[in-house]
């Protein structure tokens, strides 16, 4: 059985303990950002003492930084937007320096990311955009409370 306060992916909408006989003792909470109370759950209050689970109904997640550098300055539990990449209904001309500008900074942390070169007029509808939603499955996102 997963540990108290360890998050998991689950594939069913049922709940563990219903499906699971020998954990039907057991308490299991969707990652919603309901909050809960630290008397009901102890142990899962020391893990989060916020007493509020994060919402990631819909979210993809991601590996902690701490320190590496690809994605600094983010929090433990903290959200970030997706990248907003521009869309373009445009011709572009020819030359070199065209920026690109991202609205959360990774163009500024990530050398090469911020300019890129046209060798000669864009041609077509001039209508431009980026797919970003990389493939995906869905799982219940859950942590065992009791």
């Amino acid at each position: 059985a997963p540990a108290i306060g360890v998050p998991f992916f689950w594939p069913s909408a049922a709940m563990p303990n219903t499906v699971i006989d020998s954990w039907s003792s057991m308490v299991f909470l969707k990652f919603n950002g309901a909050k809960f109370s630290a008397s009901d759950y102890p142990v899962l209050a020391k893990v989060f003492p916020s007493l509020v689970l994060p919402e990631a109904r819909g979210d993809f997640i991601r590996i902690w930084d701490d320190g590496r550098g690809a994605d600094g300055g983010r929090e433990l539990l903290s959200w970030q937007e997706a990248t907003n990449f521009s869309q373009f209904a445009g011709n572009i001309g020819g030359g070199a320096g065209h920026a690109i500008n991202f609205h959360d900074g990774i163009a500024g942390n990530q050398p090469g990311f911020s300019r890129f070169n046209f060798t000669s007029n864009s041609v077509g509808d001039g209508v431009n955009f980026v797919a970003v939603r990389p493939r995906n499955i869905a799982f219940n996102f859950l942590v065992r409370a009791k």
